[in-house]
């Protein structure tokens, strides 16, 4: 889908457009929240995530589920994958040993992101997080603890953006 496209569909997603709901990135999941992260008054990314039905937050990492990014400004892979294990960090220790392998391999499978392009990751319970990018599968980190702290970036209660998980998860907890 081109830049132009995707930035249409989300502004028709965002004013309520009675449009078709999009594919699901993964089968059996529907949409729950949308928003925008912003960093010192800068928009980085727009967040949409979908969840599988019975998921509860509290164990987010039990059951199949997709976040698409969009960015909204250009960022290194190397500048994504450090940010990762940064804010994987404050999820649960990780050693300096397991964290250097897990940004390398994050940083080698990730491309450098441009303002428009979308990174979708998909977590697989007890399996790992595959990542597809403007459409193209980009393929995974076979790792189940990697997945559960990456996805706990955004889902996990020690997140360092408390107000973006709950606009994720406002649908699923009935708090909008």
């Amino acid at each position: 889908m081109k830049r132009r496209q995707y930035l249409a569909w989300w502004a028709a997603l965002a004013a309520g457009a009675g449009r078709a709901a999009p594919t699901p990135p993964l089968p059996g999941t529907v949409p729950a929240g949308e928003a925008t992260m912003r960093f010192l008054g800068w928009s980085v990314y727009q967040a949409r995530l979908w969840v599988s039905p019975g998921f509860r937050p509290e164990q987010y990492a039990s059951l199949p589920l997709a976040l698409e990014l969009l960015y909204l400004r250009d960022f290194s892979a190397e500048a994504i994958a450090k940010r990762s294990l940064s804010e994987m960090r404050r999820i649960e220790p990780i050693s300096d040993e397991q964290g250097a392998r897990w940004q390398a391999q994050l940083q080698a499978l990730l491309p450098d992101v441009k303002n428009g392009d979308r990174l979708l990751g998909m977590h697989q319970p007890d399996t790992g997080a595959r990542f597809v990018h403007n459409d193209r599968p980009l393929g995974g980190l076979e790792d189940a603890r990697f997945s559960r702290l990456f996805f706990g970036i955004w889902l996990s209660a020690s997140t360092s953006e408390p107000s973006l998980r709950q606009a994720l998860l406002a649908p699923v907890t009935g708090s909008r």
